[in-house]
């Protein structure tokens, strides 16, 4: 069976009160239309349409990368007319698959089970029942159950808004008979639109069964319309996250209190998050880790038995088996901590690597910097790695130990077992085994008083 989707994606989105076109505002990260995208892709042989209108440009820019037909509805005359843009790309014995740009939350398997009930005589529909199904569309049954039509709230009789049943918008039909309908639509309605609604009765009268099925859950079908919705259905996203990294053996302190925007690509056993956590991007976290309350990890690989304290910021760096790692300390891009390294509060790593055994424990800017196995960098210890034009390289080799309130004016190099003395500014390259140090003569002036202040 060869699929065609159709993804309805050209409203304005006006109750959002945003420049930006609905179905570019994020869950988790990700444009609302690129959530769609992705569960329809997950359906085998299957192309994607994209009708776009309002910001097309803004949504083709942003989406480029997508593997899609992009579509423009330059006129927003309703959703059959949104479909009929693609209907020349519509072959006769494709089963064709209506999707919203601004249901993010729908299930692969919710779209497999309706694509499986489309036939030469069926038609499947997704429906769902609402305690409050004032906006919708009503499913209209006859006396034995079946689907006759579907009426949309504006068009509804006193008796049909009393319907609890309601279309979600979201169906799947053979190409042949969509296009059929498609050019028999008519906009004689209160909205003056072309309703792809109307296919329905068109299909009835054509005596095709309609096949209706359900999502698991309500959330599933809902749409973004406003920021209040946009952030009920982030949270409803954030819990299913939770849930799953709680069944592969995560504890989540409170699952309600965690963001997962993007991907792990690999997960160990025993690991225990505290609140307020964030990953963002594919991270990689090994077994037996802490990470401690509102910290930060995007696109970084944690490797076995590290603890991370609280109110950390970890970014494109990779911490290796047995480090510690804060509270409040961050590493930048690039940064590479090997097995049993030590950083501690304020500290910031900045494209740097630091071997074994090796402990950066308070205050401290480290940049673009090869700090060897066993090397002891004291508080406020600074890599002055940046000239205003250019970025030089500091290389502290094994067992060296830096006293605080120290600058290493790059490029230098300290030797291996070498010792800086607290308060130095080193601007040339210091001997292995041997004390460093640069400061002004200590002086005390005898006699000296403090200024009194004078009374006016």
């Amino acid at each position: 069976m060869k699929i065609t989707t159709i993804i309805l994606a050209a409203g304005k989105g006006t109750r959002m009160r945003s420049e930006l076109p609905k179905i570019l505002h994020q869950i988790a990260n990700r444009p609302l239309l690129k959530h769609v995208y992705d569960t329809a892709k997950q359906l085998e042989n299957n192309s994607v349409s994209i009708v776009v209108g309002h910001g097309a440009e803004l949504v083709t820019g942003a989406l480029k990368e997508l593997d899609a037909n992009w579509v423009e509805q330059r006129q927003q005359l309703g959703t059959g007319h949104a479909v009929q843009q693609v209907s020349k790309q519509i072959a006769d014995d494709d089963t064709v698959l209506i999707l919203y740009g601004d249901v993010p939350l729908l299930r692969c398997s919710t779209l497999k089970s309706l694509v499986s009930c489309v036939n030469n005589q069926s038609l499947a529909l997704l429906t769902v029942n609402l305690i409050s199904p004032a906006g919708y569309g009503r499913i209209v049954r006859n006396e034995v159950g079946q689907v006759t039509k579907i009426v949309e709230e504006k068009d509804a009789t006193t008796i049909e808004k009393q319907i609890n049943e309601i279309n979600t918008g979201i169906m799947a039909v053979q190409g042949k008979q969509l296009k059929k309908w498609l050019s028999q639509l008519n906009n004689s309605n209160a909205q003056g639109e072309y309703y792809l609604t109307d296919v329905i009765e068109m299909a009835v009268a054509d005596q095709i069964n309609i096949v209706t099925s359900q999502p698991e859950t309500e959330d599933e079908v809902l749409g973004v319309n406003n920021r209040i919705q946009l952030s009920h259905l982030e949270r409803v996203y954030q819990l299913e996250q939770a849930n799953n990294l709680m069944e592969q053996g995560v504890t989540l302190r409170d699952p309600k209190r965690f963001d997962q925007r993007g991907s792990i690509v690999n997960l160990g056993q025993d690991i225990v998050i505290d609140i307020n956590v964030i990953l963002e991007g594919n991270n990689s976290i090994g077994s037996h880790v802490k990470i401690g309350a509102n910290t930060c990890i995007k696109n970084s690989i944690i490797g076995d038995h590290v603890e991370i304290l609280a109110n950390c910021v970890i970014e494109d760096a990779e911490i290796g088996r047995g480090c510690r790692i804060g509270p409040y300390a961050r590493l930048r891009p690039e940064s590479v901590l090997r097995e049993d390294v030590h950083i501690g509060n304020f500290v910031e790593i900045k494209k740097s690597s630091v071997a074994t055994g090796s402990k950066i424990n308070h205050l401290s800017y480290i940049g673009d910097t090869t700090v060897g196995s066993k090397v002891n960098i004291g508080a406020g210890t600074i890599t002055c790695n940046y000239d205003g034009v250019n970025k030089f390289r500091t290389i502290i080799e094994d067992g060296a130990f830096i006293g605080s309130d120290t600058q290493l004016v790059a490029p230098v190099i300290i030797g291996k077992n070498a010792t800086i003395g607290a308060g130095s500014t080193i601007t040339k390259d210091s001997p292995d085994n041997q004390l460093t140090l640069s400061r002004a003569k200590q002086l005390t002036i005898a006699g000296w008083q403090r200024p009194v202040k004078k009374e006016k």
